[in-house]
């Protein structure tokens, strides 16, 4: 079973037709859209401040979701794929981003877009990321425009995978 608890009385709001695996971590004062999945060992912590998840984001293995109490929230809009093992803290992912695996997303960032976060790279404290771009490495830097075909071949596709992945698991 997952860890789905209250912080300081506030419960989180997943809907039912999200998938959160059986050693996932959802607590406190978290809202998630509909069609979100959260995978194995990832955690969406919600106890110092809120977290709040649009239509159709996958939080994918080893992930972690946290914030700045009282002074940064995470706010993640729609269509958005958090790869494995990275950490999205105390910002704002507009729709339609990749958050590459292993990267880290801090503070006050704003990731606007249609834009790609490249495995590994750190997006530090306060760096917006404008809308369809890529950004790799340490730190973080726009390496080239985003093409259409990666929006839909990557950003897309990659959120559409995970909304089927997930249907498997709801079918045992």
């Amino acid at each position: 079973m997952p860890i789905v608890k209250p912080v300081r009385g506030i419960h989180p709001q997943i809907p039912e037709d999200c998938f959160v695996a059986d050693n996932a971590t959802i607590v406190g004062e978290v809202t998630m859209g509909n069609h979100c999945s959260i995978w194995f060992n990832a955690v969406v912590r919600g106890d110092v401040h809120f977290i709040k998840m649009g239509d159709k984001v996958n939080v994918q293995d080893g992930a972690v979701i946290h914030a700045t109490y009282k002074v940064s929230p995470t706010t993640i809009g729609n269509n958005v794929s958090i790869g494995h093992n990275a950490i999205v803290h105390g910002c704002t992912i507009h729709d339609d981003v990749l958050i590459g695996m292993g990267s880290i997303v801090m503070d006050n960032c704003i990731i606007e877009s249609n834009s790609i976060i490249a495995a590994g790279a750190v997006v530090t404290k306060g760096t917006i990321v404008e809308s369809g771009s890529i950004y790799a490495g340490v730190p973080a830097k726009k390496v080239k425009d985003i093409s259409a075909e990666l929006i839909s071949g990557e950003i897309n596709r990659i959120a559409n995978n995970y909304m089927k992945y997930s249907s498997w698991f709801k079918e045992e």
